[in-house]
């Protein structure tokens, strides 16, 4: 498996909008700057993140975009999946595959399910929060109390 630029890229962002989460909407140029990505990379991640509602923006003066979740509560395997897709080391087992003809057959399907379940397993049990270097209690209410 490997992550494409713009999974690395989904997850700079997040990252960057996490770090910055107690100051409000971040405009876009802003985080470009911060992260060296293009603006017209940008213009092709953040919509996809908007649209699942990971992040929320604001089209206006004064607007940009930020978390809609307390760094603690996004999950790596959760960015990852909705920007690439399923995570899925070989075709079979995508949530898109129709049942392989040779699965009953198939001596390397259990090596690649346990793959997978390790894959998903790993990036979920990673969240923004652990990838900014902050792993103090992250997700109580008190840390971000102040937040809107």
């Amino acid at each position: 498996m490997m992550v494409s630029t713009r999974g690395r890229y989904a997850l700079r962002v997040m990252i960057d909008l996490a770090e910055h989460y107690q100051d409000g909407y971040i405009p876009m140029k802003i985080i470009a700057q911060r992260q060296n990505i293009s603006l017209k990379y940008l213009e092709q991640i953040l919509p996809a993140l908007t649209k699942n509602g990971m992040i929320e923006g604001l089209q206006r003066k004064g607007g940009g975009y930020k978390l809609t979740a307390r760094p603690g509560a996004y999950r790596v395997g959760d960015i990852l999946r909705l920007v690439e897709g399923d995570l899925a080391p070989v075709a079979c087992l995508s949530r898109e595959a129709k049942t392989c003809e040779r699965a009953e057959i198939c001596k390397t399907l259990p090596m690649w399910t346990e793959f997978y379940k390790m894959t998903n397993d790993y990036f979920d049990g990673i969240t923004l929060q652990e990838l900014m270097g902050d792993t103090r209690a992250g997700d109580s209410e008190q840390d971000f109390q102040n937040v809107e």
